[in-house]
């Protein structure tokens, strides 16, 4: 039975209490990369965002390099390299392929909170990558009927404009 190489560390306390760490070694050729599901964050995020952002947005919800460490400019840039993913770049003509939330709701007239919500009920395409990040959104998403809808819905009831959607039945019976 032969036993896997690691590394123990003993901390002798005052009092003769003593603290014992095992880390496995790190065999030859192993190396700690960053996971494939963190590389694919990256891959949408740089449609919307610059690296600075997106070390932002990684290091907010908790997400570590395959070091450990947090996420920094330089290291979201590296990733990317590495990667062959490119780097976010604004349109030269201002009309943006993918949008981020405020920008889709500002482009269809709407409240950001309408858009969201009717994102989250699957009448509008968009993606989320990260549970505390951006929605992303392509703007050929944003010219369907179905994004028509929520803009004319909005308009038609401007007091509640994150209303439901009209052939939900509501809950509660009309009090008047």
């Amino acid at each position: 039975m032969t036993k896997h190489p690691e590394i123990v560390l003993v901390v002798h306390w005052a009092g003769g209490a003593h603290s014992e760490m095992r880390l496995p070694k790190r065999r030859r050729g192993q190396r700690n990369s960053t996971s494939d599901d963190i590389i694919a964050v990256i891959r949408k995020l740089v449609l919307i965002a610059s690296d600075d952002l997106i070390a932002g947005l990684l290091n907010r919800n908790g997400l570590k390099t395959g070091n450990g460490n947090r996420w920094t400019r330089e290291r979201v840039t590296t990733t990317r390299s590495y990667h062959h993913i490119p780097v976010f770049r604004r349109a030269e003509d201002s009309v943006e392929p993918w949008l981020n939330l405020s920008d889709a709701a500002r482009l269809l007239k709407v409240a950001s909170k309408t858009l969201r919500l009717a994102t989250e009920a699957g009448q509008i395409e968009a993606v989320h990558p990260l549970p505390d990040g951006p929605w992303i959104f392509a703007r050929p998403a944003l010219t369907t009927d179905a994004a028509t809808s929520i803009t004319e819905r909005a308009r038609q009831n401007p007091r509640y404009p994150a209303g439901s959607h009209p052939n939900k039945q509501s809950l509660f019976s009309s009090t008047t």
